[in-house]
């Protein structure tokens, strides 16, 4: 009975009452279920959630048409996106077959029906599925734990790791990374850890106007100036008991940047025309995509400020060298803006999954985060393709699309992630896996990757072993 309730669901959903019986006995090892219309399958998908459904497109009400079939198709994967659809049809509606895998379904199979051919194609499907619970199980665990952050890769996770230390002390932080790389969602990351009552005010010292910059951020009395109508607080200000957020610092003119180390170090802010100091209790965080070390020699940017900003640097890796990211985003992306945009688009492709892999991503997560949202609005199927990204498709030996392949890279990247999130110590690392220790080392010889070393050149375990007898 164990057994049984353990196997792979199978949904035959089949109008003729022999062939559905046939197909109910011929798939030892499945616990098959089975429907005869459109609202059976539905309601079996909903109760058994199988894995697996083999489903003819001529159904009642409509026996000699596809149009309760094709429904089907769309009901059942907007229930149960990941399960297989394997359509099963006449000689004469290979064009509807063909439209039904466009609308999701997995594969079609034309009557009639070989029980055997059947079975491989069922199998693969089913093969296929539990690939995909499995990432979707290792990418949930990968995952760091920051608000807005999507990663798994090694540059991400010491980055989150970083931000959740700094964000509860005051020191300033300095964000670099080029254009696109999420400074600001870091930045509001570091903000909503940090504790502090008040709010993230964020200010583009590169977007707005140098006449105007130094009222925005220090705020102005009534007649400072002319339209001065009122006394008017600047950013820094309205940031009291919260973080200010500097975006693109380097661009900060040099006048300003004086004014900006005098409040970074007596904490006081004087808006314009006024000669009173008013105390300011804010974290400021700067961002920029300049080297601000090439700055300082041009005599560009403040050596004194550069070091009062800098007390604490976050570099941020370009989506290029992170990898596995870009993989993981995209399908962040599609769930989000496909629920914004009403459209059914469910994930990606292999070819699209391997052709977001290989490009090179200069505009980073901005750039990609955009090519998702305009495929997702016109894409005609349910899963992207790399002409709706407008990428192109990578060599045939990058792309990996068979299954051995695919998982070898899910469990490399998962154990990485662990080792990492584990501070190299190989016990810890298997706990968060929900592995033994000698299967984690197993598993880590098999994908050629070495156990982390001490400092002293031993494995990292011994090392601990060592550490721990020589304080008893």
């Amino acid at each position: 009975m164990s057994a049984r309730q353990n196997a792979p669901k199978l949904l035959v959903v089949e109008d003729d009452p022999g062939l559905r019986k046939q197909l109910k006995w011929s798939f030892e090892g499945f616990e098959v279920v089975t429907a005869e219309d459109r609202e059976g399958a539905v309601a079996a998908v909903r109760r058994h959630e199988p894995a697996v459904v083999t489903l003819d497109l001529g159904l009642p009400p409509d026996p000699g048409g596809v149009s309760e079939g094709m429904k089907a198709i769309g009901e059942i994967l907007r229930i149960a996106p990941h399960t297989k659809i394997i359509v099963i049809t006449g000689n004469d509606a290979r064009d509807a077959a063909v439209r039904a895998v466009a609308e999701g379904a997995y594969d079609f199979y034309q009557k009639p029906v070989e029980v055997e051919t059947l079975r491989l194609t069922v199998e693969r499907a089913l093969r296929l599925h539990e690939l995909e619970l499995e990432n979707v199980r290792l990418q949930r665990q990968a995952r760091p734990a920051l608000e807005g952050i999507v990663a798994a890769s090694p540059q991400m996770t010491k980055v989150c790791r970083l931000i959740e230390k700094v964000a509860p002390t005051s020191a300033t932080v300095l964000l670099l990374g080029e254009s696109g790389t999420g400074k600001e969602i870091l930045a509001r990351a570091l903000h909503e850890l940090s504790g502090r009552e008040g709010r993230l005010v964020a200010i583009n010292c590169a977007a707005i106007p140098e006449t105007l910059l130094e009222s925005e951020l220090f705020g102005y009395e009534k007649g400072a100036f002319t339209g001065a109508t009122r006394s008017t607080p600047g950013k820094i200000e309205c940031a009291d008991g919260g973080t200010l957020f500097l975006d693109e610092v380097g661009d900060l003119p040099l006048a300003l940047q004086a004014k900006l180390l005098r409040f970074l170090q007596e904490r006081t802010v004087e808006r314009l025309g006024s000669r009173r100091e008013i105390p300011v209790d804010v974290r400021v965080v700067c961002a920029t995509n300049q080297p601000l070390e090439d700055l300082i020699a041009e005599g560009r940017f403040r050596e004194d400020l550069y070091y009062r900003i800098n007390e604490i640097e976050v570099r941020i890796p370009p989506l290029r060298e992170r990898a596995g990211d870009a993989v993981l985003l995209a399908r962040a992306f599609i769930e989000r803006h496909g629920r914004e945009a009403g459209r059914r688009v469910t994930g990606l492709t292999p070819e699209a999954a391997a052709a977001i892999d290989a490009w090179h991503w200069p505009g980073n997560v901005r750039e990609l985060e955009n090519r998702i949202r305009r495929a997702v609005i016109l894409a005609e199927h349910t899963r992207l393709t790399p002409e709706d990204l407008e990428l192109p498709v990578p060599d045939e030996e990058s792309a990996p699309l068979n299954l051995r392949r695919i998982r070898e890279e899910a469990e490399r990247k998962a154990v990485l992630h662990a080792l990492a999130r584990a501070e190299g110590r190989v016990q810890r690392a298997a706990e968060l896996l929900g592995i033994t220790r000698p299967t984690l080392y197993a598993l880590m010889a098999r994908l050629g990757i070495q156990p982390p070393r001490g400092g002293n050149g031993e494995p990292q375990e011994a090392a601990e072993a060592a550490h721990a007898a020589g304080r008893e």
